[in-house]
């Protein structure tokens, strides 16, 4: 007997039946000890020796692995093939060791990138040692994080009470975030014109043009900064002759983008599916771990914490095989493509995220998956299979119509598609793109130089500069990934981070930073510069990976960074309160205090009209008070005027937002007891006027008349379920935003607009919603009206459901063949055995015991488990017995739940991984 250690009991589960009753395979659950969330873990003083600490679950993990180990004949590591699953599999091994029970065992590692019974098999048959660099890197990495947490945090927290932890890479995260936050502040529109031209072809054919030169002179953005400008420009224009002066026609190619790695998959996730960077995680790990496909327990991709772009042998060839038989010859190229990491040092794992067999097409697994995994395999198959297709052919024609008195020169451009090649199966989202790319799809009617162009219109339009957007999960990610930043595997736990902190909030699905986030950036921009500047944290990733790949010793790393680190804490120990304060007034005040269009003073305190308004600190926090304190006691809470807060400009409620053009009423912003709300007129007598709360995220400044109305006519119906045609609608709650079909409700995540929300998106929602709640089976309305019938999932195998009467199906039904009149026979026979009015059975058997079941059903059966209920006080088992079920309960539900161990806050490993960052 072998004994096998991976990291989850679903990966376990899996594994086990590939090896066979030889081989006995245990979960660690994550991590198995970590280091004491104390000061004095890590002590630099002693050459940064370190203290591990094993907790009370890991330890009943750890006496699992010893007990099987007893006459077992070897132990094998099989944790995942990264770093992270290095270390994990050294914990265990050094915990093992501790205790004495491996002896003279033969304990090897065991590394597989895909959980399928040849890779799996394979693996075990090929074992390898501990990579002694590849636990040194983690030794380096653990060791930075703790030592930046607990040395920075309580500085962070003495400074600038209020302030929640820092950490090495989630500061300069937040840096990002807070500097795109300062340049949108900062930014100021500039306004220009563009002037379109529409003509006519010799064969009546019409075509737009943009102006691109003037007077011979070729047009810059801002050539035409106002009104007046344009309007003389088009003026003259309008007095000219046209005919066509060039055609330029060339075929253009567009390849496809390589497979994914953990950073690509995250970003697409993010742009298609709308899941944020955790959830895409912990739906990968899931599709690797495995799925339960026809009866076997399958891993449907390979590992998901990759920087590599490589696709193995097997994987090309299995692509270009599939390419040629679903699509034909024409979109498969003359030679396999192969790709490079842009990454500096991809070191992750040996190949991309890729499907573990391209044969396991998305129509084929969809109907064993949640619509999420449906989702992200499908993004993960696509692609795949799209990175080894022939590219796509484009013709682009541009063509220049010129005045032929030199006046002016239009041009037209249009693209389009002449072979789609990859396209025809996968095209790449991209952030804040524009809609149209080159004209492409824009058809230009047939011209040849010099013919005539009549030209029917020429009209300038006003345009404003826009801010940079504000980053959103994939493009924040991508910007990491871009600056070195962090490795792809932490980039889900540094975002979770930063919102758990609330140093970060996500609004119309981008990341806004909160006062508290700009208040530590600030800070340490200030004092600790240099240790969230993006080159020096690239640059320390960078020796990381040089430990891995043992090139730099990790103890001389970590005495580089802590000499100096300490001497900057040390130096920042003796500053005071009002150096801090002053240096971040001056910092923020721009923030604070924006300009005021009337030209008056922004700091001016409006309480006392002689004090200055500035940044305080107290022992809960940053806020605003007045110099002239104790005699002006004003303060307001640390926001921008605007935002809704007492003292603000945007605290004055209520506010006008303009008239319903419908009702002529006026629609106004009020403040009650539970936050902002939108209201129409202001009622009459005893009727109460229509009101709608501001959804989470929405600030009162954000919303216009426009958008209140909008909110004031909720619920809105969004389209019909294509299941049913049955109508979908979109509406604000008691608990908050839903979608609702028929009888089922869906919460709207934070990050999404119950204004936008489109049935797509919706329709996915609600099939999580029928996923959670068990329904295998909507059969329709009872022909006797009434509501829906639907057949669940129970404990004890599946039922039918009508109203509150449930009916177990007999064992030789089938769900899915089962007839409504089978269904409304048994619901009758279950209804019909509950009294009815008075104490009376209704017997079965007549006409009027079915239309009584009918009818009557949700209350009888009601009436029917109270007699049970009253039962079950006599039955009591004795409370020993009780007691020892509660644990076999607990199990169950734990088992149920599906969740990747490794990825869950529940695993106290995981946890700590995540609170590392």
């Amino acid at each position: 007997m072998k004994v096998v250690v991976v990291e989850s009991p679903a990966k376990a589960k899996t594994i086990n039946k590939y090896l066979g009753s030889d081989y006995h395979v245990l979960a660690s659950y994550g991590h198995v000890r970590d280091l004491p969330r104390k000061d004095g873990s890590v002590r630099p003083d002693q050459d940064f020796e370190m203290d591990w600490e094993v907790e009370a679950d890991s330890k009943r993990r750890i006496d699992d692995i010893a007990k099987a180990l007893k006459g077992a004949d070897g132990l094998y590591l099989a944790t995942d093939p990264d770093r992270e699953g290095e270390a994990i599999s050294w914990h265990v091994h050094q915990v093992l060791a501790e205790r004495n029970v491996l002896k003279t065992m033969d304990v090897r590692r065991v590394v597989f990138y895909e959980v399928t019974r040849s890779a799996v098999l394979d693996a075990v048959a090929n074992p390898r040692d501990l990579n002694r660099e590849l636990v040194d890197a983690y030794l380096a990495r653990r060791a930075l994080d703790y030592l930046v947490g607990f040395t920075l945090s309580p500085v962070l927290w003495r400074k600038v009470p209020g302030s929640r932890s820092a950490g090495r890479v989630q500061s300069v995260a937040l840096r990002l975030i807070c500097e795109r936050e300062g340049e949108i502040e900062s930014f100021r529109p500039q306004e220009f014109w563009t002037i379109d031209g529409v003509f006519t072809t010799p064969r009546g054919e019409k075509m737009t043009a943009r102006l691109t030169h003037l007077d011979g002179k070729k047009l810059g953005k801002f050539d035409l900064p106002q009104e007046q400008s344009a309007a003389a420009a088009v003026e003259s224009l309008r007095q000219g002759s046209y005919a066509v002066a060039l055609v330029e026609k060339r075929e253009t190619r567009r390849n496809p983008q390589p497979p994914f790695t953990t950073s690509t998959l995250q970003q697409e996730a993010s742009r298609k599916l709308r899941l944020s960077a955790s959830r895409t995680m912990r739906i990968a790990q899931r599709l690797y771990e495995g799925v339960d496909i026809g009866g076997e327990t399958v891993g449907l991709i390979t590992y998901m914490r990759t920087d590599s772009v490589n696709l193995s042998n097997e994987a090309i060839s299995g692509s270009r095989d599939l390419i040629a038989r679903d699509y034909g010859p024409a979109y498969l190229p003359n030679a396999p493509r192969t790709y490079r990491s842009a990454a500096r040092n991809a070191q992750e794992a040996h190949e991309a995220v890729r499907p573990t067999d391209l044969m396991r097409r998305p129509q084929d697994v969809k109907r064993y998956l949640a619509p999420e995994e449906a989702g992200v395999y499908e993004l993960i198959w696509k692609r795949t299979v799209a990175s080894q297709m022939e590219s796509a052919r484009l013709d682009q024609v541009a063509v220049d119509i010129a005045d032929r008195n030199g006046r002016g020169v239009f041009r037209a451009v249009g693209s389009v598609i002449t072979f789609d090649g990859f396209l025809k199966l996968y095209r790449e989202d991209t952030d804040d793109a524009p809609e149209d790319d080159e004209g492409e799809g824009r058809i230009l009617p047939a011209v040849a130089k010099d013919d005539a162009m009549a030209h029917r219109d020429i009209k300038a339009d006003q345009h404003f500069t826009q801010p940079p957007p504000r980053f959103t999960e994939a493009s924040l990610v991508k910007k990491m990934e871009e600056l070195g930043i962090g490795r792809p595997s932490t980039y889900a736990s540094i975002i979770q981070v930063l919102q758990d902190r609330d140093y970060v909030r996500l609004e119309a699905r981008r990341f806004v930073p909160e006062d508290r986030g700009r208040v530590v950036t600030a800070f340490l921009s200030s004092f600790f510069e240099r240790y969230i500047e993006y080159g020096f944290t690239a640059e320390l990733e960078q020796k990381l990976d040089d430990v891995s790949n043992g090139r730099l010793e990790w103890r001389a790393l970590l005495r580089d960074f802590w000499r100096d680190f300490i001497a900057k804490v040390t130096d920042i120990k003796d500053l005071t309160i009002t150096q801090v304060i002053d240096t971040l007034d001056e910092e923020l005040g721009s923030h604070f205090f924006p300009a005021k269009e009337d030209g008056t003073d922004p700091r001016l305190c409006p309480a006392c009209s002689a004090g200055r308004l500035g940044l305080r600190l107290g022992k809960h926090g940053a806020f605003i008070g007045c110099s002239n304190y104790p005699e002006c006691r004003f303060t307001r809470p640390l926001a921008m005027p605007g935002e809704g807060e007492e003292g603000g400009a945007g605290g004055d409620f209520p506010r006008v937002l303009g008239n319903d053009p419908d009702t002529g009423l006026p629609v106004s912003l009020r403040k009650g007891p539970y936050g902002v709300y939108a209201q129409l007129g202001e009622g009459e007598g005893k009727e109460k006027p229509k009101r709608a709360s501001l959804p989470r995220g929405m600030t009162p400044d954000s919303v216009t008349l426009e958008r209140a109305l909008s909110l004031l006519a909720l619920p809105r119906e969004i389209g019909l379920h294509p299941d049913d045609r049955a109508t979908v609608t979109a509406g604000i709650g008691r608990f908050g935003p839903y979608v609702k079909h028929g009888s089922v409700y869906k919460s709207i995540p934070a990050d999404e607009d119950v204004l936008t929300i489109g049935l797509n998106r919706a329709v996915d929602l609600l099939a999580q919603a029928k996923e959670k709640s068990g329904s295998l089976r909507d059969m329709g309305p009872h022909p006797a009206g009434g509501g829906t019938i639907t057949i669940n999932k129970g404990r004890f195998g599946p039922y039918l459901k009508h109203g509150r009467v449930m009916a177990s199906l007999p064992k030789n039904a089938e769900v899915e063949t089962l007839t409504m009149e089978e269904a409304v026979a048994l619901l009758a026979a279950k209804a019909g055995k509950a009294p009815a009015k008075g104490g009376k059975a209704v017997g079965k058997g007549s006409a009027k015991a079915s239309k009584s079941a009918a009818e009557k059903a949700p209350a009888e059966a009601a009436t029917a488990k109270k007699p049970a209920a009253k039962k079950a006080p006599a039955k009591k088992a004795p409370p020993k017995k009780a007691a020892a079920k509660k644990p076999a309960a607990k199990k169950s539900a734990a088992a149920k739940s599906g969740a990747p161990a490794v990825e869950t806050a529940a695993t106290p490993g995981a946890a700590r991984r995540a609170a590392g960052r």
